[in-house]
C-alpha cells in the first residue's frame, strides 16, 4: 500500500509516545508513505512541539506518565494554534469508554496496539484528506477569560504558554459542572499536571487559586441567573452545588453586599460592580 496519490508528499506528522519501539514502528512506516515524522516521548513535549511545527496530523498515546493522551488532547483542543489539527490515539486497551472519553475531548479515532500497519495507513490517509478538504477550517477554541471579579498576578514576567493551555483546559472542566467540579487532585491529573502547578498556573493567569477562581465563578453564575432568569433562589443554589440556600445566601452577600433576593430586586444603577471586586 503507498501514500494516496490525493495527498502531497511531506506532510507532517507528530507522534506522541512515550514507547520508543512504538515511535520507531510508526516513523518507520509513515516515512515509507511519504510523510515527514516529528516524534516526542512525553505529553507536555508533545504539545510544545505541536505549537512549534503545526503538524498535519497528530498521533497521542493514550497511557503515559504525568500527562497522558487524555490530558495532552485536551491542552491541544484549547490552543488556537492546534485547536483544529487532527488527533488519532494509540491504545494498547481500546475499550468502547476509553474511545468515548478520547472522542469527548476532541480525538477523531483510534489505533489500537500492536499495530496494523495497513490500518495505520489507511487511518492517517483518511484523516489526513479530511483534514485538507476544511476540518483545517474548523473553529478554534477561544480562550478562556477569568471571572470578572479576577485579575491575573501583576508581574515582570508574562504568563507561560503551557500555564495558559493548562488553565483553559481546567477551566473548561470547572464550567461543565460548576455544582459537583472534580476535586483538586482530579482536576489536575485531567489536565496532565499536578495539584501544586495547577493552583500556579490558575494564580498566574487570575490572580486566584483553583478554589478561588470557583468560588467567584460560581457567584459570577449565580450573579447572571439571578439578573437574568425568574429561577427560584433555592434552584439557583442547588444548580451551584449549595446543598443549603442559606449557606449560599451568606456566600452571596459577602460577594456583593447584598442577599440575593435584594439584588435581583435592585435597579441595575444600584448594583455592585463585580468587576471592581478584590479577592482580599
Amino acid at each position: 500500500m503507498v501514500l494516496n496519490s490525493n495527498l502531497p508528499r511531506g506532510l507532517r506528522v507528530l507522534v506522541i509516545d512515550d514507547n520508543a519501539d512504538d515511535r520507531r514502528l510508526l516513523g518507520d512506516c509513515l516515512r515509507a508513505q511519504g510523510y515527514r515524522l516529528y516524534l516526542a516521548d512525553d505529553g507536555h513535549d508533545g504539545v510544545e512541539k505541536a505549537r512549534l511545527l503545526l503538524p498535519d496530523l497528530i498521533m497521542l498515546d493514550v497511557s503515559m506518565p504525568i500527562c497522558d493522551g487524555i490530558a495532552a488532547c485536551r491542552l491541544l483542543k484549547v490552543d488556537p494554534r492546534t485547536a483544529s489539527v487532527p488527533v488519532i490515539f494509540l491504545t494498547a486497551a481500546a475499550q468502547p469508554e476509553d474511545r468515548v472519553r478520547g472522542l469527548m475531548v476532541g480525538a477523531v479515532d483510534y489505533i489500537a496496539k500492536p499495530f496494523d500497519f495497513d490500518e495505520v495507513r489507511l487511518r492517517v490517509s483518511i484523516h489526513l484528506q479530511a483534514w485538507r478538504h476544511g476540518a483545517q477550517d474548523a473553529a478554534a477554541v477561544p480562550a478562556g477569560e477569568p471571572p470578572r471579579g479576577l485579575r491575573p498576578v501583576a508581574t515582570s514576567e508574562p504568563v507561560s504558554h503551557l500555564d495558559a493551555l493548562v488553565f483553559r483546559a481546567a477551566q473548561q472542566l470547572l464550567h461543565e459542572d460548576l455544582a459537583q467540579p472534580p476535586d483538586l487532585a482530579s482536576l489536575a491529573r485531567s489536565v496532565g499536571t499536578n495539584a501544586r502547578r495547577l493552583n500556579e498556573a490558575f494564580r498566574h493567569c487570575t490572580g486566584a487559586t483553583v478554589f478561588e477562581y470557583l468560588r467567584e465563578a460560581r457567584m459570577e453564575q449565580a450573579r447572571r441567573l439571578l439578573r437574568e432568569t425568574s429561577l427560584a433562589i433555592q434552584v439557583i443554589a442547588s444548580d451551584l452545588g449549595y446543598d443549603n440556600p442559606a449557606n449560599f445566601a451568606t456566600a452571596f452577600r459577602v460577594r456583593f453586599g447584598l442577599s440575593p433576593r435584594d439584588y435581583r430586586k435592585a435597579p441595575d444603577d444600584h448594583l455592585p460592580q463585580s468587576a471592581d471586586a478584590s479577592l482580599a
